[in-house]
């Protein structure tokens, strides 16, 4: 089944058209096609490019807890909590703090 959104932004990618919201919406493309550990390369290359993007690493931490990599999750979960709070992204840390303490109830076996 072809996906005209992933297929545009691949496009763009391969244009040279490279940036943060670019390499977002790939991420988030393919979190929804349920291939987290793609979603994941291209949330991190987001965050190289702009790494207080709350966004991303929102996303980011869901790409990972869903491929499995919980300890990878809450790392960036708890990363992306500082960020959203350096940047007063207020709904955004609250968000991550919600998933973050979820994920440490399963490693801890909560």
């Amino acid at each position: 089944m072809v996906h005209p959104a992933l297929e545009n932004l691949e496009k763009m990618l391969a244009s040279g058209k490279d940036n943060a919201l670019v390499r977002f919406a790939l991420g988030n493309e393919y979190l929804k096609l349920d291939r987290p550990l793609e979603a994941a390369a291209h949330l991190r290359a987001a965050l190289a490019f702009e790494p207080a993007y709350s966004a991303a690493w929102k996303l980011l931490g869901k790409a990972l807890a869903q491929a499995g990599q919980l300890e990878d999750a809450l790392a960036a979960y708890r990363q992306g909590i500082e960020t959203a709070e350096k940047k007063g992204d207020k709904q955004a840390a609250k968000e991550m703090t919600v998933f973050a303490r979820r994920i440490e109830k399963q490693l801890t076996g909560g």
